[in-house]
């Protein structure tokens, strides 16, 4: 029998950085961050980088190859318009520019930010209009929380902010946060064919941002799921179907497993990703 104040498992924060992950980040920032290399693996197998460790040899490297990758590399983009939302140091972002005709990124940390400009340029890809805004459902300031060694991390969603500040090295960074529909009004930014958003469990709030974008466009959308325990996973799932067969999008299937998803069977994509087509 449960005692009082004991969490159920459900309601208990996922550790997102064990060991393993904090060893790998610190020796890739701490010595190979400036190193320019060429990729020997994955979506960006060939192509120039600075960070990471896509130079270790494609033999020492099968564990990192993922059904995400797979899925992604599957895909024909070509004379498309990509829109990466949560572009981080253009991992996805370059792979989608040497496949389409044009990406639209969005990118609020300035670190990131001045990552991912560096490795577009060590690659000539002069695709991409990098928007320097967070995406969520109304536009406003924010502050975006994540830890020096894990900046792909970086969150705005209440509780997991919450988690984050829990580790004393975490830093805080105040960005504008815009919607995708005025972003595109006022900029006139192209129409989307392919949405992709990974903003550590700030989904759901770009996606109502960019309700009249899809209504309007229609685009293929790849979405992760986040969320800091498995009671707000199965919440964001069950809010992101909802919101999706509000708008018709009639396909949702979960990237990992194949299985397709509905209000019903939510707990299949816990972990992983979503792709939804109209």
């Amino acid at each position: 029998m449960r005692t009082k104040g004991t969490a159920l498992p459900e309601d208990q924060p996922f550790d997102h950085y064990t060991l393993q992950h904090r060893i790998t980040a610190w020796v890739s920032i701490k010595i190979f961050d400036q190193i320019t290399y060429r990729v020997r693996h994955g979506l960006l197998e060939g192509m120039r980088r600075k960070g990471g460790l896509g130079w270790v040899p494609k033999i020492f490297a099968g564990h990192l190859h993922t059904r995400e990758e797979e899925f992604l590399s599957s895909l024909d983009l070509r004379g498309k318009i990509v829109y990466d939302v949560g572009a981080f140091q253009g991992l996805v972002t370059m792979f989608f520019a040497r496949a389409s005709k044009t990406v639209v990124c969005y990118e609020p940390n300035q670190r990131n930010r001045r990552r991912l400009k560096e490795n577009l340029a060590l690659n000539g890809l002069d695709n991409v209009v990098i928007r320097p805004l967070g995406a969520g459902s109304r536009a406003h300031r924010g502050t975006m929380v994540f830890m020096p060694l894990m900046p792909g991390g970086a969150s705005l969603e209440e509780k997991t902010v919450a988690q984050l500040k829990t580790d004393a090295s975490t830093v805080s960074e105040e960005i504008e946060i815009t919607t995708i529909d005025a972003d595109r009004a006022e900029y006139r930014l192209p129409a989307p064919d392919f949405m992709k958003i990974d903003i550590e469990g700030f989904e759901i709030e770009a996606l109502r941002g960019a309700r009249q974008t899809l209504l309007d466009c229609k685009p293929d959308l790849f979405l992760e799921m986040h969320g800091e325990t498995v009671r707000e996973k199965r919440r964001k799932v069950a809010e992101i179907v909802a919101f999706l067969s509000e708008i018709g999008y009639s396909s949702v299937q979960h990237v990992e497993s194949g299985a397709r998803i509905t209000a019903a069977n939510g707990e299949a994509a816990l972990e992983g990703h979503l792709f939804c087509r109209y």
